[in-house]
């Protein structure tokens, strides 16, 4: 009789405990970095035009990027979707400040694409891969980037749906 209350204890437990698990936030730094801030920037309504088209320079390697501070690229969650049956569908929900965005074709790909490269895991269920994060924190120095020494970019998020 003792062992059913134990184990009638130690269900809750290990159930509550599942769902109280997060996943601990990544770091990357370096070209994946600049990559992740380059495709998430051209869609943030925080950034003024002047650093979206800075990180989209920087993005693409151009030399006389002009801006000179650095630049904080946030999202609150991206979620992207890729169906693994219907194999032309792919989406992606940006979401800044509290409001979504959804992105479809290349330019979801070329986002799933870059947050898997970034080590953002992927999933799959029922005919879907998915790849999602969460508190997306990038930080561009165009100086530092224009040194051509690996440093410059930086990125922290929480993996997940």
């Amino acid at each position: 009789m003792k062992s059913g209350r134990l184990a009638a204890l130690a269900i809750p437990l290990l159930v509550t405990g599942s769902f109280a698990a997060h996943a601990a936030p990544a770091t990357v730094n370096g070209p994946n970095a600049l990559a992740l801030a380059g495709v998430v920037a051209p869609y943030s309504p925080l950034l003024s035009a002047d650093e979206r088209e800075t990180a989209a320079a920087l993005f693409v390697g151009e030399k006389d990027v002009r801006y000179a501070r650095k630049i904080t690229i946030t999202a609150d969650k991206i979620v992207c979707r890729a169906s693994n049956v219907d194999i032309a569908a792919r989406s992606c929900e940006l979401t800044f400040n509290g409001k979504k965005q959804t992105l479809t074709g290349r330019r979801a790909s070329e986002i799933f694409a870059t947050e898997v490269m970034a080590g953002v895991p992927s999933d799959g269920a029922a005919g879907s891969v998915f790849a999602g994060l969460s508190n997306l924190n990038c930080t561009l120095d165009p100086k530092a980037i224009k040194q051509k020494d690996g440093s410059g970019a930086s990125c922290t998020f929480e993996p997940g749906n």
